[in-house]
């Protein structure tokens, strides 16, 4: 709270400044009064400060707010930087307009404002000028605004750099890790007995599913018919391991070759829900992965939490999170309810992926 407040004493107090700086040299280049230092403290020349600080402050915070609403949005581009100039100088021309039409009509011989031309030059001179320093304002604001942008998006595009090359890793790590390993062989010895041609398929669905993680391995993105594909081996092996204890239904409706999504991300929100849940034959874990339109894909299950001792640490959907952010401004969505957890991922476009894919590599 402290923090936040110094900063904002120091941004009034720097366009406190360059308001002051402004006025300065507009009275001293553009008055045509000998009155000195006492010009500055004529019923004019309070008036004239008055309104500039008012219309500066006005156009600067407007500015500032616009700015914040783009940044939630996505960032600033050039089509949205002519929309913020247009918004901000149609809220600020109207008040600057009132101010000097006030100032200079029904209030001049009231406060005692005095004129170097008819009211009428004199208000078309003031409400110009007003407008082109409040255009400067915005330009000026603009430009700190777009490179403090740049430098957050170089610094951010480093980071994710490093954890997508982490993330890589672990995906894989986990995936052949001696405990995944483990019971996979553990199922399989048993099939060898109960049924040898499910543990036939088992045995294929297994080298299917590892020839994908190490084809894969350097990829952070796949197209969503690969991860389905990967999937449809995946669940087999867990629907054989569990039987009838997990319950895994796949409905989605959007062509899967035109959307690709992070690699393995849907494997891991499987993993996921059976880490964090309770499940057996007689209350079965039931997962739902489905399709939002054109626009996400939903994965869903019901909950019966286990009892941890710690916090689980969700480093698996702040993985999934940070990637799709060096992707895409859509959120991964995380919803949870009494009764179901559900987890909305974006469908990213085939082009855009692979502009960004070109970029970082």
């Amino acid at each position: 709270m402290a923090m936040f407040k110094k900063k904002a004493s120091k941004k009034f107090l720097f366009r406190l400044t360059v308001i002051n700086v402004v006025f300065f040299l507009v009275k001293i280049t553009m008055e045509r009064d000998d009155d000195g230092v006492q010009g500055f403290f004529s019923a004019t020349s309070i008036f004239y400060y008055v309104s500039a600080f008012i219309l500066f402050m006005l156009t600067w915070e407007l500015n500032d707010w616009f700015l914040k609403k783009q940044r939630a949005k996505g960032g600033l581009d050039f089509k949205s930087s002519l929309l913020i100039i247009g918004k901000n100088m149609t809220l600020v021309a109207p008040v600057a307009a009132l101010v000097y039409y006030l100032g200079l009509f029904p209030f001049r011989e009231t406060f005692g404002i005095i004129c170097d031309d008819p009211p009428l030059i004199e208000f078309t001179i003031d409400f110009f000028r007003a407008i082109l320093l409040g255009l400067t304002v915005i330009f000026f604001n603009m430009f700190h605004f777009a490179m403090n942008q740049r430098e957050e998006m170089n610094k951010q595009m480093e980071d994710l750099k490093k954890e997508m090359m982490a993330s890589r890793y672990t995906s894989l790590k986990n995936q052949i890790s001696p405990h995944f390993l483990f019971n996979s062989l553990n199922t399989l010895t048993s099939l060898m007995y109960e049924d040898r041609d499910l543990a036939s398929d088992f045995v294929t669905r297994l080298a299917s599913s590892y020839r994908y993680i190490l084809d894969n391995k350097e990829e952070d993105l796949v197209s969503l018919q690969k991860e389905l594909n990967f999937l449809d081996a995946y669940v087999f092996m867990m629907e054989v391991r569990h039987k009838n204890a997990v319950v895994i239904k796949i409905d989605i409706k959007v062509s899967p070759d035109h959307y690709w999504i992070p690699t393995l991300a849907l494997q891991m929100l499987i993993e996921n829900a059976m880490k964090h849940n309770l499940y057996s034959k007689e209350r079965p874990l039931q997962i739902s992965i489905s399709s939002i339109g054109a626009d996400a894909l939903a994965v869903k299950n019901n909950l019966r939490k286990r009892k941890r001792k710690q916090d689980t640490t969700k480093l698996g959907l702040e993985n999934i999170k940070k990637r799709y952010s060096y992707y895409t401004n859509k959120q991964v969505l995380v919803r949870e309810e009494n009764d179901y957890f559900e987890v909305i991922i974006p469908l990213l476009d085939k082009d855009v992926t692979k502009m960004n894919l070109k970029s970082i590599s």
